[in-house]
């Protein structure tokens, strides 16, 4: 919601400095553990401003939820469309997945509030995850047509690709500690991509 004599400019600079501010608080504090005075102080306004913008706190969780993984999942496919060598994948896994490293606290909130809000979980499945493997089953049919990838189901393979990533995301509070190399990067996205491209079983 707008609030008034602002310019749309400035509108949009406010919300997204409250989703910033809320990312990086239920990230460290959980969304329980955050309250709209806590948002207030770390954007500078007023607890009445957050709520011109955002209705609610839940509000403010979807918001940062579905807007944060639109925009790392439109980069992903965005790069994709643009890829002139059907097996360069691993350049473009290597450039998300430091991507997604700047993105632990968007990440964190994703994957530990979603097993608190369902309601948030089909938001996700509804709106992003959906739409984006609808994007990227027409890229790998198009490699399969063309002899690049093999003939099988694209729907599947779509929605393998896109989970790497959550896996990826994932593993940066599981596997990869905080301080990462850029070597360690590396050899997480050959791996992934190495494992997605050739599978695990070995052949003579």
């Amino acid at each position: 919601m707008a609030t008034l004599n602002q310019s749309p400019e400035v509108e949009t600079e406010i919300s997204a400095r409250i989703r910033q501010a809320a990312t990086k608080l239920f990230a460290r504090r959980g969304y329980d553990g955050t309250t709209i005075r806590d948002l207030a102080a770390e954007v500078g306004v007023a607890e009445g401003t957050v709520f011109r913008y955002f209705p609610t706190k839940k509000a403010i969780l979807i918001a940062v939820v579905t807007e944060g993984w639109v925009e790392i999942l439109t980069d992903l496919l965005t790069e994709l469309s643009e890829m002139g060598n059907y097996n360069a994948i691993a350049q473009v896994m290597r450039r998300r997945i430091v991507s997604l490293h700047s993105n632990t606290d968007l990440l964190r909130v994703c994957f530990l509030e979603a097993q608190f809000h369902p309601e948030l979980s089909d938001r996700i499945q509804s709106e992003i995850i959906a739409k984006m493997s609808d994007v990227a089953e027409a890229f790998f049919e198009t490699a399969m047509d063309r002899g690049v990838y093999r003939r099988m189901n694209p729907r599947v393979v779509a929605q393998v690709f896109l989970g790497m990533f959550a896996v990826a995301g994932f593993s940066y509070r599981t596997i990869i500690e905080p301080g990462a190399s850029p070597a360690d990067l590396q050899e997480m996205a050959e791996g992934l991509t190495d494992i997605f491209l050739n599978g695990v079983v070995a052949r003579e």
